[in-house]
């Protein structure tokens, strides 16, 4: 299996004052050092207008930063925000990426779910899967084709005859590229396309099973040609990690921030976005207690709890991790549980063989 990290450049206001300018500078500094330590990739996710859970309004552009910077580790953009592109630009500019760092970079595509994004770019949040629907075969056809044209309810351009899309990526026929899906519904959409698939840090292992079970079901819907994406058949699922010398520890260490970062999380009502409840099977008024979040939505502990906690999620068909965790823990503190972790059971991640997924019959 391999192990990422996902990074939201999500600031601490106690130690990145507003406007929050030297996130980005710790970031940097973890993403140069998780290199060295050897997770296989970093996932920095698309954000804007909150610094009370990520600012990153490009992840495009921070991408071909690190590209320069790096040079093994795989370079992911999770998700864009699909809705909120052209479906071109982010077909030239994952290219180029992908040129940028000698064929290192991964795509991950989602809806969004947080309104506000959409209100401040001026894009009906209510229509948002219908715009991804229309924008998903064109940027397929972008990577396939070269050449494109389209006359939609959404997207009317012409890219024919003389004129071609470029810059062409380095992986063919495009580089890895997942889909965020939480429902049954675009889950489907995903395996049909031939997206690997992307699962959030709340689902439990037992939902994570269901949904890629359901996933698998409908592989077998996806054309010949999507078949070819590299990631296809691939589940990635993002979890919020902690891990400590002992589970008492991890639990001190850990169950503040944790706790504080779930439930601002989920604040804010409609404006953050319901839809996160439609994909997490937490209720009640302790729905993020620690000892709550502790049974299959979290990975906290000892080396030897969280690796168990991995195993459970091997066992349902998870091929990859992306590690996830929020900065109130402080700089030092969170590099030193990066390093534990890296030391005590990335090992043991990395030898676990993957099971590769196959359509159902």
């Amino acid at each position: 299996m391999q192990v990422g990290i996902l990074y939201t450049s999500h600031p601490d206001p106690k130690t990145e004052p507003y406007p929050h300018q030297k996130v980005h500078e710790r970031v940097t500094r973890e993403v140069l050092e998780i290199e060295q330590l050897g997770f296989d990739s970093i996932w920095i996710a698309e954000h804007h207008f909150s610094n009370r859970y990520g600012i990153m309004p490009d992840p495009f552009s921070y991408l071909a930063y690190l590209a320069a910077k790096t040079s093994v580790i795989k370079l992911c953009a999770g998700v864009m925000v699909v809705p909120l592109h052209h479906p071109l630009r982010i077909v030239e500019n994952a290219a180029f990426v992908d040129i940028l760092s000698n064929g290192r970079f991964q795509l991950g595509l989602g809806s969004g779910y947080r309104p506000y994004e959409f209100d401040g770019l001026g894009v009906s949040y209510e229509e948002r899967r219908q715009i991804q629907a229309e924008a998903i075969p064109l940027i397929l056809d972008g990577f396939h084709k070269k050449r494109v044209s389209a006359k939609g309810k959404y997207f009317n351009f012409d890219v024919s005859d003389e004129w071609e899309i470029f810059p062409q990526p380095l992986q063919k026929p495009h580089p890895p590229m997942y889909m965020g899906a939480g429902t049954n519904e675009s889950i489907a959409t995903a395996a049909r396309f031939g997206f690997g698939l992307m699962q959030s840090t709340l689902p439990s292992v037992g939902v994570i099973g269901e949904h890629i079970r359901h996933y698998r079901r409908h592989m077998k819907d996806a054309p010949a040609l999507l078949q070819k994406n590299p990631a296809f058949g691939d589940v990635d699922v993002a979890r919020m990690t902690f891990v400590a010398p002992t589970d008492a520890k991890a639990k001190e260490l850990s169950e503040g921030g944790i706790t504080h970062h779930m439930k601002s999380f989920m604040a804010g009502g409609s404006k953050t976005g319901g839809y996160l409840g439609d994909v997490s099977d937490k209720s009640g008024t302790d729905q993020f207690a620690y000892d709550n979040l502790m049974n299959g939505t979290i990975l906290h502990g000892s080396p030897d709890t969280v690796l168990r906690k991995i195993e459970a999620f091997k066992a349902v068909g998870t091929t990859s991790l992306m590690l996830h965790y929020p900065p109130y823990y402080g700089q030092e503190r969170t590099l030193e549980m990066v390093r534990l972790f890296a030391k005590e059971v990335l090992p043991h991640v990395q030898s676990m063989a993957a099971p590769r997924l196959t359509a159902a019959e």
